[in-house]
């Protein structure tokens, strides 16, 4: 293995979560609509709200790295859904679905850029720095999901 099949090896690792972290996966398994959409005391999020953020801002970042004709939401505003609760199974899913599937799309980009170049519509930006922040933004709000599922007396 050369050292940029090695490097793609480990930012897949990373992006896809466990090691040294929980993965995404893991954080919502068993994971009930109810618990979902449920507040915690003086928590600004409930764990729909950063599913969705999590959705929303890793579209961002793979439509960013794809085109130059991508546009993201405003900020913040564009990247917090405003319902505390998924408004059903299939919407559910429907974000989970989304997820998985941009994630699986991100790594194959990454596998078929120059992840070193710099992305001509940015502003020093690269495939390689989007990897690294999805990669760390999931990690973060992951964590967040499992610390909401403690608080509610609904993790392992």
């Amino acid at each position: 293995m050369n050292t940029q099949e090695a490097l793609i090896s480990e930012l897949n690792k990373l992006l896809k979560g466990g090691s040294a972290h929980a993965s995404f996966e893991h954080s919502i398994k068993g994971l009930s609509l109810k618990t979902a959409g449920q507040k915690v005391d003086k928590l600004p999020y409930t764990i729909w709200q950063l599913v969705e953020h999590i959705r929303i801002a890793q579209w961002d970042m793979l439509e960013f790295s794809k085109s130059a004709e991508h546009v993201s939401p405003e900020w913040p505003k564009g990247y917090w859904p405003t319902e505390t609760a998924p408004a059903d199974e299939a919407t559910w899913e429907k974000s989970l679905k989304q997820i998985k599937d941009d994630l699986a799309d991100f790594i194959h980009l990454l596998k078929d850029a120059d992840m070193y170049a710099t992305l001509p519509h940015g502003d020093g930006q690269s495939i390689l720095r989007e990897a690294l922040q999805i990669a760390d933004h999931n990690a973060y709000h992951t964590a967040e999901i499992i610390m909401i599922r403690r608080l509610l007396g609904d993790w392992e």
